[in-house]
């Protein structure tokens, strides 16, 4: 089975996705740290040294290479993972769970805003008009999470709830 995590940055993919595949006893895969271990390089340092468009083909890549594998994994994707290239249909085609996990514009934004450095899209844009890009942002990125098998409002709940939330769907 495989089960892959979508939703904006800082939805919580990568921290419930580490609690599902432990709890669901699979391998846990966050695509960003295998493209870092594949490059041997972070995902800041690749953006930065090669751009977006190198760094997009180079997700592609890795995600069929994760997904063709013939392994039980539960997979947390980039937050612009599903929007690029044909990774939604890949993703919709090569496993058989594929969850969104929604948060409104104020919890992301209250989310991101303490951990800017570590997200390259959002490093140079100041706390006042971070509401406003990452609502842009999430208005063209909304219809490539939507299509995903299943919906999660994760606005009130804790990284367990998500999970145990997650376990039932399957």
């Amino acid at each position: 089975m495989k089960v892959v995590l979508l939703g904006y940055m800082a939805s919580g993919k990568s921290t419930v996705g580490r609690l599902l595949a432990r709890q669901l006893g699979m391998e846990f895969i966050d695509l960003d740290e295998y493209i870092e271990h594949d490059q041997k390089k972070s995902i800041k340092d690749i953006f930065s040294e090669k751009g977006e468009i190198f760094f997009r083909k180079l997700e592609h890549q890795m995600l069929k290479e994760v997904l063709e594998k013939d392994e039980s994994i539960v997979l947390s994707t980039g937050g612009g993972t599903p929007c690029y290239g044909n990774n939604m249909d890949t993703i919709l085609k090569q496993s058989e769970h594929s969850v969104y996990l929604n948060l409104s514009i104020p919890k992301l934004v209250d989310r991101i805003s303490k951990e800017k450095e570590d997200r390259p899209l959002v490093r140079n844009i100041s706390d006042e008009e971070l509401p406003e890009f990452i609502g842009k942002h999430l208005f063209e990125r909304r219809p490539y999470y939507l299509q995903a098998k299943h919906i999660l409002d994760c606005n009130d709940a804790n990284a367990e709830t998500v999970t145990e939330n997650i376990k039932e769907l399957l």
